[in-house]
Parts: C-alpha cells; sequence; structure tokens
C-alpha cells in the first residue's frame, strides 16, 4: 500500500560493495604475505580483519598491518611445527557509520612446509624404448617448488617426460640420451635442497620377456572447474605394453597418461587404464571429482518496505558438491526463528519487519571449491501522512473458522469509511510478542481475509485496519484466537533423497515433516529389493542413513515414515535406485567348442549364473591362442553368445575362454577350452554312402528308430532323412540333423505294419536309403513306457523325449512385483536340465482373485519359462496355475501358486458422505461416511476437509483427522445459521486418495422467535451455557408443575360449574327455545332457536398442562419427514432457575391474554390402550400471521399417539356413521404475542410439554388416522373456558439460552405445526388443522345439532367428568 516517487523525499540506497576482496594463498615462511580487499561507497568505510572468526588487534601486532586500500600486509610470515600465528582463514569486513556492514568471502592462508623429501630417487635400468619413473615424494603443498635435474642441467619436461603430481619424474620411450644421474630439488623456499642422485642407465633390447609391471597408476583426484589433472598411468614390461584408456579425447602423454586441460564438469566420471602385453591384460580405474564454485544465479536486491510487512531476499546459487548458504545482517549471523526464515533453499523470509530490520543483509555460500557473497539494503519507510479524514475501525471482527494452521477472519464495514475504495490490512502477532504482521485483503472492499501457517495451539492476536485515499484509519480492538490443537500424525518426510555410493550402499536423506505435528520421535526407514514382495524395516533416529550390505547393481525401493506421539505418519513415495556396478565376480557358462572344419571352430556359452553380473553387460572378450602352453593370444570382442574363429591351421589344437564385461571392467575368465581342428575336411563333391544300419523299436503308438552314420567317414553328411507309412515309407519324412543318432516316430497306429526309410543327405544330394519295417503293438498292450534314450544310445546329443501324458510345470513361483504386476516363474521337467526349450511347446497361464467368488479366469500364452501379468488390482490376492501344451498334447494345470499386489493409494474417494445435527447441540455435527469402493489397501485413517467456501483452495480448508477405520466423527464449535461444505479423503499406508463431492449443511438459527417479540440471544462464551455445574433444583422444578397443574385442575372445575348452570334450565324451555348462556366470566355467549337445542361447547386449554412421559414408544418405526428438525435446543436444565421460572409464567398469562373470543382447536386421537409418548405441541398461532409458516407433517401410526391418561367418550350408534360433517369455517383474529417453543426439546420432568388439543372420540382400528377435520360426536366432547383478561399493552421479555430458528421453510397454509416426542427424542410432528372458534354472533351457525341429548344423558356424561378429574387429581399428587 505504498509507493515511491521522485519527488518524495525518500532517502535512495547507499552503493556499498567490495571492489576486491582476498584469495586462498600459499606463503612461505619468512617472507611477507599480502591479502587483498578493497571496498568501494560514496560514504566514509572503515575497514576490518578477522582471522578464524575473531577480529584482529593490528595495534597489538607489529607483524600486521592495514594498508591504505584495506589490504592486510603481513610482514614476516612465522611457521613451526607447534606455533602457527599466521595459518588460518581471513575475512574483509567493512562498516559505513549509522548505516551498515559487509564482510567479504573468506580466504585461507597456507604456509610452506619445511623443505624434506619423503623418500629419495633410486637407480634403475630401462630397455631402449621402455618407460621407467624416479620417485621424488614430497607433501602436497611443496609440490609446485619441485623440479628435477640430469647431470646438474634441469630437466626439460615434454610429451615423452613428464612429471606426476606426486613430483616423480616419468621416462618413455627411453633412448640413450636420458641416461645419467638424476636428482630431485626443491626451490623457492630459502636455500634449495636436493636428493641424492640417482642413476638412469639405458640397455639395449635383448629380446628377453618382461613381465608386465605397474609403477603408477590413477587414483581419485578432485578438480575445480577450468584447472588441469594428470591421470598418470605408468608400466613397464616387455614387449613394451599397449596403454589405453577408456576416454580417448584427451590427451595421452608419458607414454600412457592422461592429462586433461580445461576441465568442466561434463569431464568427472570414471576413468580406467587397459594394459595389454603379450598375453597378460591390466585395468586400474579411478574416479575423477570435478568441483564447481559457488556462483550467483541470483542475487539479492535492495528492498524498500514498512513496518509489519513480510519480505523475502531472493539468494539462487549454484554449485558442486552442495552448498552451505548463510545469511549475515550487518555483519552478525541470521539464526533462523519465528520471524527470520529460510524458504525455497536458500531465500531469507523476513516476517513482520520492525524498524531496527533495517541495514544491510549477505548471502554467503561456500563448498569446497570456494565462496562468494552478495548484499543488498533493507530501508523501512514511514506511513506517508496525508489531509482528510480515514476510515473508523472495521466493525464486528469475528473468527470465522479456526483451523489447527489458520484462521478465517471476517468483519462489517467502519460506522464512518470516508470513501468507497476501502481496503484492508490484517496486523496480527502471536500473544505476549510485539512483531506484527500484516496480511493484506485481495481487493477493495474484501472484507475477510484467511492467515495461514499458524502454530496449532497457539495464541495469536488479530487487528483490523481500513484505509481510504488519505491512508489507514483507526484499527478494531484486538481480537485473541487460539488455534486448534493438532492431534494428527505426522506427514510425510519431503524431499527423500537416495544415493547410490558404492556397489552395495546408499545414502538416504530427507527433511523433517512440513506437518510434523509435534515433536517427532523416530522414522522407519521401509526397503525391499526389486521383485520380492516383502518389505523390510529398520528404526533411524536422524535426518539421513547410510544403508550397507545391498547386492550389487540391484533395485531397491525406499520409504521413510516419521512417528510422532500419535503413531506412524504418512509414508513418502518410493523412491527407487539400483546400486552401482562392478565388473561380474563369475565367469560365462556352459563354454563349448566345435569343430566346423579344418580352419574353423565354433564357440557357444551362456552368461554367467544370475546375480553375478554386478551391471549392465557390455560385451564377452573372448581370447583364444594356439596349443596349450602360455603363447601369444588373440582378443576378439563380442555381444553375442557365441563367435566363429576362422583362418585356423588345421590339424592344430586351440584353446579358448571368455569373460564378460560391464562398464566397471572385465570379470574373471573360464578355464582354457581345448579343441582341434581336423587335418582335412571333408568330401562334398558326391552323396554320402548309406547309413551302416537301420534299428527299429515297435511300441504301440510309436516306433523308435536308431541308426549309425555311413561306413565312409570323409565324406560330408549334413543331415539324416526318414520316411516312414503303412506299407510305403513315402507317406510322412522327417528331416534330422547330422549329428542325431535316433528318432521316436510318435502318433502311429496300433497294430499296424509301418515300412521305414533312412537316408543321408549333403549338398549334392540324397544318399542311397536303407530300409527297415515294423508292426506296432496292439492297443490292448501298456502304455508306452518312458525309454532314457541316454541310457539306450549313450548318445551326448540325446534330447529327453516328451513322456505321454506330459508332465505339468512344477515350482510354480508368483513374484509380486508391483501394485498391478506379478511374475510367474516355472520348471518344466520335460526339459534337459538346462531348461532350454528347443521344440514347439507353449505355455498357459490362468489367473483369477476369489473377490468376488464368481471371478473368471484370465490366461495368457507364452514359450518362455516365466510370463509378467499386468493390469491387476492393488492389494489383491490372486492365485496362478500352469500348463504346458506340446503339438495336440497339453498336461493339467500345475498346483497353484498365490501372491497379493502391493497396496497402493486408494484411487477412489469415502462414498454416502452424511452430516447431520448432534441433537440439542446446535454447534456440533456428526458426519457419517462409508469406505472407498477401490480403497488399494488397509485404510489407516481419514481426512475430513470443511470450509465455508466450497470453492476455497484446499489448503484453506480446516482438516480434522480420522485416525483408524472409523466411519464416523464429530465436529464441534460451528458457527451457528452458517452453510459448511464439507469433504473427506482415505488414505493408507502408500498416500491419499482423491476427496469426496462437497457435501453442503447449513447448522441451524437456534429457536424460532415470533414476530412481535425480543430476539432471544444466543449463549456465548460468557453465559451460563458454557459454565459447567449452573443447573435448577429439583425443587424448583416441581414447583412449577405443580402451579401448572393445579390451574389446569380449576380451570376444568369451571368448565363443569358454568356446563351445570346451562343445562338446569326447564325441558321446556329447552323444547321451544333454547337461551344464550353466559360463562361465569362473560367471554362466550350462545344463540338458537326454538327448533335447535345444542348443549353449551365446553373449551379445554391443554398448552399448560404438563402430561408426564413414564417411558419410550414402543412403536419401532414412526413415520418421519424427509425435511429435517432442527436440533438446536440445548438441555434447558444449563438455565438458571429464576430465568425458568419467570418465563413460565409470563408465558402463561401471554397466552391466555392473547385468545379472548377465539379459541383454536387442535383434534388429536387418542387410544384406550395405555402409552408412554408425550404429545407436544407448538404454540397455536392466529392465522392471520401472513408471514408465520405453517407446515404439514405425515401422522405417525395410531400406535403412536397413546397418553397414558384414559379418555374416552361413550359410544352410540351415532357417534361413527350417522354423524355428518359439520362446516367449521375459519375466523381471523388479532395477533398477539406468544412465546418461542423449541420445537424438539428432551421430555423430562422437569420440562414443560405446551399441548393444546381437542380430546376426539376414539375411532375403531380400521379407520385411517384422523384429519384435520372434525366431526361433532356427543355435545359434551367440547368445553368452553373463559379467557382471563390481561392487558399486553407491556408485553414480557424473555432470556434463554436456546438459539432461535425457523422451523421450516415450505409454508402449507392452514395446517398448524404439533411434534410428537418421547423422553430424550425427537418424533416427526404430525399434522394438525386448528380451525379458529367462532365469533359470538356466529355460535349458532357452528354449533348444529343433528339429534337431542336429554338430561339422563348429560348426567353421565358429567359422571364421566368428575371422574376424569379425580384422575388428573392423582396424577398431580403423584
Amino acid at each position: 500500500f505504498f509507493s515511491l516517487s521522485s519527488g518524495s523525499g525518500i532517502r535512495g540506497f547507499t552503493p556499498f560493495r567490495f571492489s576486491v576482496e582476498p584469495v586462498d594463498t600459499l606463503a612461505v615462511r619468512g617472507l611477507p604475505a599480502v591479502l587483498n580487499c578493497s571496498a568501494a561507497s560514496n560514504a566514509l568505510v572503515r575497514v576490518e580483519w578477522k582471522k578464524d572468526g575473531t577480529f584482529l588487534n593490528l595495534v597489538a601486532d607489529d607483524r600486521k598491518r592495514q594498508l591504505a586500500d584495506g589490504s592486510l600486509l603481513i610482514s614476516t610470515v612465522v611457521h613451526s611445527k607447534h606455533n602457527k600465528p599466521d595459518e588460518g582463514v581471513y575475512q574483509c569486513v567493512a562498516t559505513i557509520d549509522n548505516l551498515g556492514t559487509i564482510s567479504s568471502r573468506t580466504a585461507r592462508l597456507t604456509v610452506a612446509g619445511l623443505p624434506r623429501f619423503l623418500s629419495q630417487p633410486e637407480g634403475v635400468s630401462v630397455r631402449m624404448g621402455g618407460t621407467e619413473m624416479l620417485s621424488c615424494e614430497v607433501t602436497e603443498e611443496l609440490v609446485p617448488f619441485t623440479r628435477w635435474e640430469r647431470d646438474g642441467r634441469p630437466v626439460e619436461l615434454d610429451g615423452r617426460v613428464i612429471q606426476l603430481p606426486s613430483g616423480a619424474l616419468v621416462i618413455s620411450n627411453a633412448s640413450q640420451s636420458d641416461a645419467g644421474l638424476y636428482r630431485c630439488t626443491i626451490d623457492g623456499l630459502g636455500p634449495a635442497k636436493s636428493t641424492e642422485e640417482a642413476e638412469l642407465q639405458v640397455s639395449a633390447d635383448s629380446g628377453v620377456e618382461e613381465k608386465l609391471e605397474t609403477l603408477q597408476g590413477p587414483a581419485a583426484v578432485a578438480k575445480v572447474v577450468g584447472e588441469s589433472v594428470l591421470l598418470p598411468c605408468v608400466m613397464k614390461g616387455y614387449p613394451v605394453p599397449v596403454i589405453r584408456w577408456t576416454r580417448e579425447r584427451f590427451a595421452v602423454i608419458g607414454g600412457g597418461s592422461l592429462q586433461i586441460v580445461n576441465l568442466t564438469e561434463e569431464d568427472a566420471g570414471i576413468y580406467a587404464c587397459q594394459t595389454d602385453s603379450d598375453n597378460m591384460t591390466s585395468e586400474i580405474q579411478a574416479e575423477l571429482t570435478v568441483h564447481v564454485p559457488p556462483r550467483f544465479l541470483t542475487r539479492p536486491s535492495n528492498t524498500y518496505a514498512q513496518e509489519s510487512m513480510d519480505i523475502i531476499f531472493e539468494c539462487d546459487v549454484t554449485g558442486s558438491p552442495p552448498l552451505t548458504v548463510k545469511w549475515m545482517k550487518d555483519g552478525d549471523t541470521v539464526i533462523p526463528s519465528d520471524y527470520f526464515r529460510i524458504v525455497k533453499q536458500h531465500n531469507l523470509q523476513v516476517l513482520g519487519l520492525v524498524k531496527s530490520d533495517e541495514g544491510f543483509y549477505q548471502c554467503l555460500a561456500e563448498n569446497e571449491a570456494g565462496n562468494v557473497q552478495a548484499s543488498a539494503q533493507l530501508i523501512i519507510l514511514d506511513l506517508a501522512q496525508r489531509n482528510g479524514p480515514t476510515p473508523s475501525a472495521p466493525r464486528d471482527v469475528v473468527a470465522s473458522l479456526v483451523s489447527t494452521r489458520f484462521i478465517k477472519l471476517t468483519w462489517r464495514l467502519p460506522a464512518e469509511p470516508h470513501g468507497e475504495n476501502i481496503s484492508y490490512s490484517v496486523f496480527y502477532s502471536l500473544e505476549g510478542t510485539n512483531r506484527e504482521r500484516v496480511e493484506n485483503t485481495s481487493g477493495p472492499g474484501e472484507m475477510q481475509v484467511t492467515i495461514q501457517n499458524l502454530a496449532p495451539d497457539t495464541k495469536y492476536t488479530f487487528r483490523v485496519v481500513a484505509s481510504n485515499a488519505n491512508g489507514p484509519g483507526e484499527s478494531s480492538t484486538p481480537l485473541t484466537v487460539a488455534t486448534q490443537l493438532e492431534v494428527q500424525v505426522p506427514g510425510p518426510a519431503p524431499n527423500l533423497q537416495v544415493v547410490s555410493v558404492s556397489t552395495a550402499s546408499v545414502t538416504l536423506s530427507w527433511e523433517r515433516p512440513s506437518t510434523g505435528n509435534g515433536e517427532i520421535q523416530t522414522y522407519r526407514l521401509f526397503y525391499s529389493e526389486k521383485g520380492q514382495d516383502s518389505e523390510q524395516d529398520m528404526e533411524v533416529t536422524g535426518l539421513s542413513y547410510t544403508m550397507t550390505g545391498l547386492k550389487k547393481f540391484t533395485e531397491y525401493s525406499f520409504r521413510v515414515v516419521a512417528y510422532n506421539k500419535h503413531g506412524p505418519g504418512v509414508s513418502t513415495e518410493d523412491v527407487v535406485v539400483r546400486t552401482l556396478s562392478d565388473v561380474p565376480s563369475a565367469p560365462p557358462q556352459n563354454l563349448t567348442l566345435e569343430v566346423l572344419n579344418s580352419t574353423s571352430i565354433m564357440v557357444h556359452w551362456q552368461p554367467p549364473p544370475p546375480g553375478t553380473l554386478n551391471g549392465e553387460l557390455t560385451g564377452y572378450k573372448l581370447r583364444y591362442r594356439k596349443g596349450l602352453r602360455r603363447a601369444d593370444a588373440i582378443e576378439i570382442s563380442t555381444t553375442q553368445l557365441f563367435q566363429l574363429i576362422d583362418g585356423l591351421e588345421k590339424g592344430k589344437v586351440y584353446t579358448v575362454r571368455v569373460s564378460a564385461s560391464t562398464v566397471n571392467g572385465t570379470g574373471p575368465t573360464t578355464e582354457w577350452i581345448a579343441a582341434e581342428t581336423f587335418e582335412n575336411d571333408l568330401d562334398e563333391s558326391q552323396v554320402p554312402g548309406v547309413p551302416s544300419s537301420l534299428h527299429v523299436r515297435p511300441l504301440v503308438n510309436r516306433i523308435v528308430v536308431s541308426w549309425t552314420p555311413p561306413e565312409n567317414q570323409d565324406i560330408l553328411v549334413r543331415g539324416y532323412k526318414i520316411g516312414y507309412g503303412i506299407g510305403s515309407p513315402h507317406a510322412h519324412t522327417v528331416t534330422l540333423d547330422y549329428k542325431q543318432r535316433f528318432y521316436s516316430i510318435d502318433d502311429l497306429d496300433p497294430s499296424s505294419h509301418y515300412v521305414i526309410t533312412l537316408k543321408a543327405f549333403n549338398n549334392m544330394g540324397e544318399g542311397i536309403p536303407i530300409y527297415n519295417s515294423a508292426t506296432t503293438r496292439p492297443q490292448s498292450d501298456p502304455i508306452d513306457p518312458d525309454i532314457d534314450f541316454y541310457e539306450l544310445f549313450n548318445n551326448p546329443y540325446t534330447p529327453a523325449p516328451d513322456p505321454t501324458p506330459m508332465l505339468p510345470p512344477v515350482g510354480v513361483q508368483a513374484t509380486v512385483l508391483s501394485q498391478d504386476t506379478v511374475k510367474v516363474s516355472w520348471a518344466d521337467n520335460s526339459l534337459a536340465k538346462n531348461q532350454k526349450i528347443t521344440d514347439s511347446r507353449y505355455y498357459t497361464i490362468r489367473w483369477k482373485t476369489n473377490i468376488p467368488a464368481n471371478t473368471k479366469y484370465k490366461m495368457a500364452n507364452t514359450t518362455s519359462l516365466f510370463h509378467t501379468v499386468t493390469a491387476l488390482k492393488p492389494n489383491t490376492l490372486y492365485e496362478f496355475s500352469v500348463m504346458v501344451t506340446k503339438s495336440r498334447r497339453s498336461s493339467t494345470w500345475s498346483m497353484t501358486a498365490h501372491g497379493t499386489t502391493f497396496e497402493s493409494v486408494p484411487s477412489s474417494a469415502p462414498k454416502d458422505v452424511t452430516v447431520i445435527s448432534k441433537e440439542g447441540s446446535p454447534r456440533i455435527i456428526n458426519i457419517n461416511w462409508q469406505p472407498p469402493t477401490e480403497a488399494n489397501g488397509k485404510i489407516t485413517g481419514y481426512i475430513i476437509y470443511y470450509s465455508t467456501d466450497v470453492n476455497a483452495e484446499v489448503h484453506d480448508w480446516v482438516v480434522e483427522p480420522v485416525v483408524g477405520n472409523r466411519l464416523t466423527h464429530q465436529i464441534q464449535g460451528l458457527t451457528l445459521d452458517t452453510t459448511y461444505y464439507f469433504k473427506i479423503q482415505a488414505r493408507n499406508s502408500k498416500g491419499m486418495g482423491p476427496m469426496s463431492d462437497a457435501v453442503q449443511f447449513r447448522t441451524p438459527k437456534g429457536l424460532q422467535v415470533k414476530p412481535g417479540h425480543p430476539t432471544l440471544p444466543e449463549h456465548g462464551i460468557g453465559s451460563n451455557m458454557d459454565k459447567p455445574g449452573i443447573t435448577g433444583s429439583q425443587e424448583n422444578h416441581i414447583l412449577v408443575i405443580v402451579v401448572i397443574v393445579s390451574v389446569g385442575v380449576f380451570t376444568i372445575i369451571a368448565v363443569v360449574v358454568g356446563a351445570v348452570l346451562c343445562t338446569r334450565r326447564s325441558n321446556s324451555h329447552q323444547k321451544k327455545k333454547r337461551a344464550a348462556c353466559k360463562s361465569s366470566t362473560g367471554s362466550h355467549k350462545y344463540k338458537s332457536s326454538s327448533k335447535d337445542l345444542k348443549p353449551p361447547d365446553l373449551w379445554i386449554h391443554h398448552e399448560r398442562l404438563e402430561l408426564k412421559p413414564m417411558d419410550k414408544s414402543p412403536d419401532p418405526n414412526p413415520v418421519m419427514t424427509e425435511t429435517p428438525i432442527p436440533r438446536t435446543a440445548p438441555d434447558p436444565a444449563a438455565e438458571p432457575s429464576h430465568q425458568r421460572r419467570g418465563l413460565e409464567g409470563e408465558e402463561s398469562v401471554s397466552t391466555l391474554a392473547g385468545r379472548r373470543g377465539v379459541r383454536p382447536k387442535v383434534m388429536m386421537p387418542f387410544d384406550s390402550q395405555p402409552s408412554q409418548p408425550v404429545i407436544s405441541a407448538h404454540p397455536i398461532h392466529s392465522l392471520d400471521h401472513l408471514h408465520h409458516h405453517h407446515h404439514h407433517y405425515h401422522l405417525p401410526p395410531r400406535g403412536y399417539l397413546h397418553h397414558q391418561i384414559g379418555l374416552r367418550a361413550p359410544a352410540t350408534p351415532s357417534t361413527l356413521s350417522d354423524r355428518p360433517p359439520s362446516a367449521e369455517s375459519v375466523r381471523s383474529q388479532p395477533p398477539a404475542p406468544e412465546p418461542p417453543v423449541a420445537p424438539s426439546q428432551p421430555s423430562t420432568t422437569a420440562e414443560l410439554q405446551k399441548t393444546e388439543a381437542l380430546i376426539k372420540e376414539e375411532e375403531p382400528p380400521s379407520i385411517n388416522p384422523p384429519t384435520a377435520h372434525v366431526r361433532p360426536t356427543h355435545p359434551l366432547k367440547s368445553f368452553a373456558v373463559p379467557a382471563i383478561t390481561v392487558s399486553a399493552h407491556n408485553p414480557p421479555t424473555y432470556e434463554t439460552a436456546l438459539p432461535s430458528t425457523p422451523l421450516l421453510a415450505q409454508p402449507v397454509p392452514g395446517v398448524k405445526m404439533a411434534s410428537i416426542g418421547t423422553l430424550n427424542r425427537v418424533r416427526a410432528p404430525m399434522a394438525v388443522t386448528v380451525p379458529s372458534a367462532p365469533d359470538q354472533s356466529e355460535t349458532s351457525k357452528m354449533l348444529e345439532v343433528v339429534s337431542t341429548y336429554e338430561t339422563d344423558e348429560l348426567s353421565e356424561e358429567m359422571a364421566h367428568l368428575e371422574g376424569l378429574m379425580k384422575d388428573l387429581n392423582a396424577i398431580t399428587t403423584g
């Protein structure tokens, strides 16, 4: 809410930076050293120096002084074994008084040690053209000061003669000019110091083989980008070894060392020096690490701000290895706190600015390659003062939504806004602190804001300030609100990273959960090998862990779960990582040599055993040599499992071995395998001869044929052809390999004579056939036996024949790979031991789950011994079985294997979400739901979200956790008459599922307040409703009941007296005409003609009569309506007794005062059977209240309206069928004030049930429930009661803690509401029609008599009424 202009007079930013910063320096003992530093600013700058974090006292140190530009000069560097006062880390600090301080980057001053040699060079001899190394071992800091001399003159270094990083001298391709006396010298550290001289002799080439020797191999090294590196690889031997590097784009010098200049990040990696010399092979690996110094991508920028605002200083920096970033303010380190936070890795956030936060802020980044710094200035502006009125304080600031981590505030417009575009700022702070933060509304006129990122169970103070064009106005009264206590489990640990550090170990790191919800007690690390369905776990206390003992080049899955005092939290997502690769740990398998002819050999092999390859296979290396002894070997690289070696000599023995390779190198080799080439190649200029023999063995359905090759072995045979058939050998033909010596002719007919022919062939054609015949056995013979052809013919090429019937696969295993994938593998006993499939057989896999039980099998075919089944359901048990099929024969299904797929996050939301109010507590709701259809695992909890804005972001909804698999939850502290929206989300061990659709629910308003009555206040914090233990005494309750019942008894007695006076008229007067009979109070007149005689209409007001409930309703299924009754009436027991007494007394007077001349009727059926429920009706109001809603409800069953007072009329024949319906008209009457009534208050002895009803004669069970229209029966079924005349000019006031609310929203004209309630239960209201009593002038029209009643009948009724009075007295006394 502020802006800057050129003419505003706001002070600008002060330029302040370092033009020169110190750098790492190597100093020499006894010599001077300078650390440069210079600060630039247009203000006066004071420069100081720190060493190892402490300011230097240059006044007391005569060897150190500060130069004019701010640099530090050490006149004489002091350094000894036990005294190193100058070596350390230095930092330059610049200050502008009354403005701020900045610090330079740090620089390390290193002092070179004393010149000394760790070893001396030795005299050596080298062959002409060979390589030799002279060692000169010194400490690392002395290497730059070392040089070599030969015969007293400096040695010139070039691509043939090089000096290694260790100081050693390497001479490659030696010649006689290299012979001489060599010595190593340290120069530049005072007097030169040299080693003893060592003689290098160069001898002539003698031709004697020399063993391969490694003089110096590469070692792991770390360098900074832009530097150069030399990776040594010095090998000695004869013949001179050939040295190769796996990366060859760099220069190879010194006979084999690798030199890389101007290093980049891409140069990092594994380098391997490979050496070949005759039949010797060597490989040495080393890792080159390239460090990148810190570099700013985004620097912090100068910032203007106002008090209470939040600001962020950005600092985006990159480098390798990972950086350490810290912030400083005016030279002091910023310690993260509630108001100083590090966000988005390196940015600094300052919350709730105060004036003292002004100054210079610096971001300092450091790693092993260096450190950098950048600074920015913060200026806090004062609020501009403008002329004109400002808004008054916003009104009615309330917290409408309180969560564990956010609070939503709402307020009303100020009483004096002084403008239209009013904006608002909410200032808030932790209770007890003076550092305020501010949150502005999203736009002008917006009168609500949500404060995020609060701490759970913490008190905050809020105030709201309105602003107009003239500036901010008055502040609202501070409002203190406490966030909810957070009892849920921790959230997922963020930023889980898993890095392979070796072939058998990984390092894991993670951060503390952002929603830790209390102190994290421990972490549990879960991991599993890929393809294994079982997880292992271990407990970890810190935020990182290194796991060892893993398999090489194997994928593992890791996840982390945080634990607090409430239990395990939400798991992280699975992170899959593979351990580093290595060279194979086993040689290839089954190496075989097949001599093809006199000059070529075919080599076959199989890969190394599973689990021994240790990496991605890059190929195979095959080495072969002539002879059995040591000789020159030739190497061939291939990626196939076979290799043809040709160009060999005839009749010679060759030995072969094979090794497998990965990117890490070559593994162990096989043993040498020998084979001899043919002396001469076989002749193919003519066809082969006749096979020397043909034998047959007939069985029931097959004939086993065996033979021997032609006698002339010099003619090449490429294969054999067998012909067979019944009576003729030309019906079927089978072609076989030249190595085959037997064959089983299958699927023959029993008891049949077959002719069989056999002939050899080559490229020239087919040879002469040999014939034989055989008759298969009859069908009655035993089944063909299984024949072991290996024992029968002793032939190494004999495969096992297929048994009949085929055996099912065995050893079926189901390996769970993921939540929807299972790998099924098996073995086939009908295959050879190596389980290699050479025929056309295939396998069928079937699988199913038992849920639901009628699930059908799914199937798939494969030609291998495993199959991966996909698209399965998570967390589901499946069974798998396999069968094998070959030709027309199939096996039975194998034994089943079972596997349960892994869990996955729920893929559907909880269903059937319903929200209902808690009876008697309008601020509490119960929310119920059903589990998700696709839980995909064991449900570990639910999360309930609720908000007053259905379109709010998810993080703006209040969160209520539910632990376990409960399906109901209670939410308290809601605001009355407010619409809430609810969503539910299920979770399991893998995470959160989707949210359900929002369910809308509006909390009730409270008690219904009638027009003309004062509004009843809701109970608040200070009311008695919130104070436990404040209840009325039981004696006061009984007293109120006795008073009300006594009034009712005296009223009935008055009715009886009036009835007696009216009926003691003479019989003659009754026959001629009926005089008007006025009651003792003169409230009603009845007129009739001489022809129509009707007894007086007597009314009973039951609204002040308590009908005490005895028990709950026996009806288990009362008829309920679809429209809910607001359950907003709290227990009145908490109301003070003096308030209740006053209320009850005033209600009685007011109600009677409003009913002069008009007595509405409520028709209500009574059964003769004893019953328990209490009949409760709403007060009856005049029908001219047009704004009052009347509603129609279905009647409960008849049995529901039982009453404990047995009140019946004598049943006469005319009672049910002979009476015509009367036309009772409804008249209007001026309104009278009436007290509010809770529609569903619990029925207790201390509670008054207001009931107004006209007693109607019982009907037979076959008759439908009574409607609102009433058939008059006996004339004495109604009574007249005079109303007490009371002035209503001063309506009474009422106090109650019950909230008010309209009962329903759909008006049905002409129908009043009555509710039937049992003890502590709410029933659906019943429909009651209430016609008004007739006016005095129309009484005769309303009271039509169908038949005449005699005095005897009237006397019976009076006697019956006296019995009723006795019953009422007995109840009152009880």
